[in-house]
C-alpha cells in the first residue's frame, strides 16, 4: 500500500545532521558533495528510516513497537526528490507483523527509482512484545587494510537523548507514535515512560560511521537493526561500531553496530555495510 509522499529539502538534511550529530559532508556540504560520485548532497539513511517509521505508526497503528529492521540504499536521495513511502504487510505470527518497507523517488517519465528498501518486524499495538535474540557478527574473511582502515578498529560515543530531541524528531519526521511523546501512553504499552524513537537510536551509528569510523565522506549502503530492549530519554547510551571486514576492490567496509544503556542492557544491535569511495581523508590516524 502507498503510505504517503514527501519531498525532503536541504533544511531537512541539516536538521537531521544537528539532531543525529552526523554532519558528514555528503549530507551538509554542497561543495564537497559536488566533487563526490553523488554530485550533490544526499539524505541521511536514518532520515529515510524516520519516514518509514512515520508510515508504520500510521498504517499499523499508534503504539506499534519495532523489533527488527533491515535497510538497503540502492540509489541516493537528493534535496527536492519526490518520495513515495510504501508498506506491504505480510504474515502475522503471535502479534508480530512482517512488513516490506520501501521508499522510491519519482524519476524521468514517472518511473519509480528505489532509494530505501527492506523489511521489518513490528509488534502490533495490542500485541505482547516479543524478545529479540542477540545478534552475532564475528570477523569475516577479507582484506587486511583499506585507506588506513583495519579489521578490529572501533569507535564509540555516549549521549543521552532529551525530551527536546524526541520533540524535534517528531516535528522533522512527522512520526506521531504516542509512545515517543507521552509517558501515560508508553506506560499503557508496558514501558516505564516514553521511549527513544528507533531512528534516533540508529542515528548514533550515523554519527559514528559518517564522522569517525570510517569517517567523513562515508556512504551507507546497508544496515541491519535489532532491538532487544527500549531506550529512555535522559539515560546514557553508548554506541560502538567495529570493523569486521574490508573489501578493498569494491571500497566496502562491514562493521558491527551496537548500543547499550548504562545498566548494560543492549538496546540496538546489527551490522552496517558502507562505501568509503568518497572519504575526506584516506590516510592518517583513526579510531582505535
Amino acid at each position: 500500500m502507498s503510505a504517503y509522499r514527501r519531498v525532503l529539502l536541504q533544511d531537512d538534511f541539516d536538521r537531521f545532521a544537528k539532531l543525529s550529530r552526523d554532519d558528514n559532508p555528503i549530507h551538509c556540504d554542497p561543495e564537497f558533495a559536488a566533487k563526490s560520485h553523488f554530485g550533490a548532497t544526499v539524505a541521511h539513511g536514518m532520515l529515510l528510516y524516520a519516514c518509514i517509521c512515520k508510515a508504520l505508526t500510521e498504517q499499523v497503528g499508534p503504539g506499534m513497537v519495532q523489533l527488527e529492521q533491515t535497510l538497503m540504499f540502492p540509489n541516493p536521495t537528493y534535496a527536492g526528490d519526490l518520495l513515495n513511502v510504501d508498506l506491504q504487510v505480510g504474515a502475522e505470527s503471535g502479534g508480530v507483523l512482517d512488513i516490506a518497507t520501501g521508499i522510491s523517488k519519482v524519476g524521468a517519465g514517472g518511473t519509480a527509482i528505489p532509494v530505501a528498501t527492506g523489511r521489518c518486524c513490528v509488534a502490533a499495538p495490542d500485541a505482547a512484545i516479543s524478545a529479540v535474540p542477540p545478534a552475532s557478527h564475528p570477523m569475516q574473511q577479507g582484506d587486511a587494510e583499506l585507506y588506513g582502515l583495519r579489521p578490529g578498529m572501533s569507535a564509540d560515543s555516549t549521549r543521552a537523548f532529551s525530551i527536546a530531541d524526541l520533540d524535534e524528531y517528531g516535528d522533522l519526521s512527522g512520526d506521531r507514535n504516542p509512545i515517543f511523546r507521552d509517558d501515560a501512553a508508553a506506560r499503557a504499552r508496558g514501558f516505564a515512560r516514553r521511549i527513544v524513537p528507533w531512528p534516533l537510536l540508529a542515528g548514533m551509528f550515523s554519527d559514528l560511521l559518517g564522522t569517525r569510523l570510517p569517517g567523513r565522506g562515508t556512504g551507507w549502503m546497508k544496515q541491519e537493526l535489532r532491538y532487544p530492549a527500549v531506550a529512555y530519554p535522559d539515560e546514557a547510551l553508548t554506541a560502538k561500531v567495529s570493523i569486521v571486514r574490508l573489501r578493498a576492490d569494491k571500497e566496502l567496509v562491514n562493521l558491527s553496530t551496537r548500543i547499550h544503556a548504562g545498566d548494560g542492557r543492549p538496546v540496538c544491535e546489527g551490522e552496517a555495510l558502507v562505501l568509503v569511495r568518497n572519504l575526506e581523508s584516506k590516510s592518517g590516524p583513526r579510531a582505535a
